[in-house]
């Protein structure tokens, strides 16, 4: 039951909440938990867990938005708690995975490939930060809600710590490994920063009648994730991470094409008989 101040009983002062709603901040609190053991299990040399909790973290950031709108109990304590819980599931625990992997292992084959390394981890760091600070600023404004600006946090993060996943499961090692490793890091630090238009998905009707056919879709993607997981998963978002960029240039490709540059006037001056 919340406490009341004596300022709250005068006539004129606004009633203040001293509490927070559980529910959808118990939700948050399993994002910033499987955040902090992906760190934990990346620490321990157990790349296959941390994947897994980062895929977890995701989970459990879908359902916390989802569940305080379908509740009515969306609060400012609840977005800024979100946003600190995304840095730490999407945006440190990514780093710290790939940096324990193998990125760290570029110091056999020199310093600079070394500061590269870190570097690469730090860029991604600071580009989920950036990212989340940007969609915190734009919340209330008049953007198209069917799109995101720069590729989310939550698939850059299940894109990389996927690489990671699938490239502990079959053993990859050596410096060609680490480079991907690398580029693949620093590739998606740049999509999340970037302007790309992104689908949010956010029209579908979760709660609405859909045909049969598409309900059965649901278990069909259950059962093809479930055959194997480090693949399917880091295809899925890896499609989803090049989809806007691969769209951005198709379009442009195909402005080119239906509307070429026109021709400068030829002058008149120039022409002979």
């Amino acid at each position: 039951m919340p406490h009341e101040s004596p300022a709250d009983n005068e006539p004129d002062a606004p009633l203040r909440s001293r509490g927070v709603y559980l529910l959808p901040n118990l939700l948050t609190t399993g994002t910033l938990f499987s955040g902090f053991y992906a760190i934990v299990a990346a620490i321990d040399g157990n790349f296959t867990r941390a994947g897994i909790a980062v895929f977890v973290a995701m989970i459990f950031d879908g359902l916390d938005g989802r569940v305080a709108r379908w509740t009515n109990t969306q609060s400012e304590f609840g977005k800024q708690y979100d946003s600190l819980s995304d840095m730490v599931a999407f945006g440190l625990a990514p780093a710290i995975v790939v940096y324990q992997w193998g990125i760290a292992g570029i110091y056999e084959y020199g310093r600079l490939w070394g500061r590269l390394g870190w570097l690469a981890t730090f860029f991604y760091a600071v580009a989920a930060a950036l990212r989340l600070a940007r969609f915190n600023a734009r919340t209330n404004s008049a953007t198209d809600k069917r799109y995101f600006e720069g590729l989310p946090s939550p698939s850059a993060a299940a894109t990389v710590a996927g690489f990671i996943w699938l490239a502990s499961d079959f053993g990859l090692s050596g410096l060609p490994a680490l480079v991907l490793a690398f580029l693949v890091t620093v590739l998606i630090g740049a999509l999340m920063v970037s302007r790309f238009s992104y689908w949010s998905g956010k029209e579908l009707n979760l709660r609405g009648r859909v045909p049969w056919a598409y309900a059965m879709l649901v278990p069909l993607a259950y059962v093809v994730i479930s055959l194997r997981p480090p693949e399917t998963l880091f295809g899925l978002f890896g499609i989803y991470a090049a989809s806007a960029p691969l769209y951005w240039a198709w379009r442009r490709i195909r402005r080119k094409r239906h509307h070429p540059p026109a021709h400068p006037p030829a002058n008149p001056g120039s022409s002979t008989h």
